[in-house]
């Protein structure tokens, strides 16, 4: 399965697994590409996924959005587990790494590319070839481990040529365990840096300045997927205006509509961003 309908150019190109994630009810297709490239879709790009996937999971959710999958035994698959004191994951299988060589030279000078692994499955670094105007990274993926028995765990990770090389990283205050040390030495070597944080909204930092901007408060469901739709908002509305705080409003808000949505329902509706878009320009 390399190519599931015919390559065009694209505006947004998102790389990383898709997950197979385990749910009381049985799977469902998530991961930061499948919820990112419809985030991308719904705000009007033209989008394009590079992943690794298994037999294991549809991928009809994403119908229409050009695809190059390479075939693996099994797809990454997370169980995600929701208590009172956060979020513990456990990971059963990873599928196959995945190689920029499978790029499609009409993809490799997208307007964005956003780098999103979710279980160190691919590097940080674009080889030579590629020239997005925007390159975002959403690292969770290698801000991860897990022990022998798949039980996730935050490690470190501060490339600092990554970094440096990226236009903007969004990652969440649990990638990090929390530590807002690593959070400050991170936005020292990023241009850009968003730092979610959940129901609270997210803290920005861009040209030695950093900001708060509050989440309003919508009766949660689900919040997975929250993150990846924040990450694709925020690295289009800075594509499209250059304002980091803008485009930091704008996600924040359309983030926060998503988690009164199981899954990728969360994904966000015309009406949601007409109305995040008028609220962030009066």
């Amino acid at each position: 399965m390399l190519s599931l309908v015919p390559l065009e150019p694209v505006d947004y190109l998102v790389i990383g697994h898709a997950a197979c994630d385990l749910i009381p009810s049985g799977t469902r297709l998530g991961g930061t590409v499948a919820f990112s490239a419809l985030t991308a879709r719904a705000l009007g790009l033209r989008v394009g996924i590079l992943t690794s996937v298994g037999t294991d999971i549809p991928l009809s959710a994403l119908d229409g959005i050009p695809i190059i999958a390479i075939p693996s035994e099994h797809s990454t698959t997370f169980e995600n587990i929701y208590s009172a004191e956060g979020r513990r994951q456990v990971l059963h299988h990873r599928a196959t790494p995945i190689d920029f060589n499978r790029v499609p030279d009409v993809w490799r000078r997208s307007g964005i590319i956003h780098i999103g692994p979710i279980a160190n499955e691919v590097s940080p670094i674009l080889p030579k070839g590629f020239s997005p105007d925007l390159l975002g990274l959403t690292p969770q993926g290698w801000m991860r481990d897990w022990d022998e028995t798949g039980h996730v765990h935050p490690v470190t990770w501060e490339d600092e040529f990554a970094l440096e090389a990226a236009g903007a990283v969004v990652l969440s205050l649990e990638d990090v365990g929390g530590d807002m040390e690593q959070v400050e030495r991170l936005a020292q070597h990023t241009r850009i840096l968003a730092v979610t944080e959940g129901a609270a909204g997210c803290v920005l930092y861009w040209n030695g300045d950093r900001r708060r901007i509050n989440a309003p408060r919508f009766p949660e469901v689900d919040a997975t997927g929250a993150g990846d739709i924040f990450a694709a908002a925020f690295f289009i509305r800075l594509f499209t205006t250059r304002d980091p705080w803008e485009a930091a409003r704008f996600a924040t808000l359309l983030a926060s509509h998503s988690v009164t949505r199981a899954g990728l329902d969360g994904i966000p509706t015309e009406s949601e961003i007409q109305s995040c878009l008028v609220e962030i320009l009066q």
